[in-house]
């Protein structure tokens, strides 16, 4: 009796998941779709306010915007490099 109880539990659970993702499987995806395309909207934005702060700039005038550099320190830690050649 303990078994056919178990299998009538797994029946169940399986199908009410299935009903959920039916009702709000398409609300989950609307909204990550929703929320990714104000993320791209917001991206390009930036990068057109940047192109046209590039083209408000006078003749002559120089603008030098410089990117920190991130040394990577692993590379330090790695100790020395061996070679190693096949002998027949």
């Amino acid at each position: 009796m303990g078994f056919l109880r178990t299998i009538l539990i797994i029946l169940l659970v399986y199908y009410m998941l299935k009903l959920f993702a039916k009702w709000f499987g398409p609300r989950i995806f609307g909204y990550a779709a929703r929320r990714t395309e104000k993320h791209f909207k917001g991206k390009f934005e930036q990068f057109q306010g940047y192109q046209n702060q590039e083209e408000n700039t006078n003749e002559g005038e120089i603008s030098i915007d410089k990117k920190t550099v991130r040394k990577n320190k692993d590379s330090e830690q790695l100790g020395e490099f061996i070679d190693f050649e096949e002998i027949e």
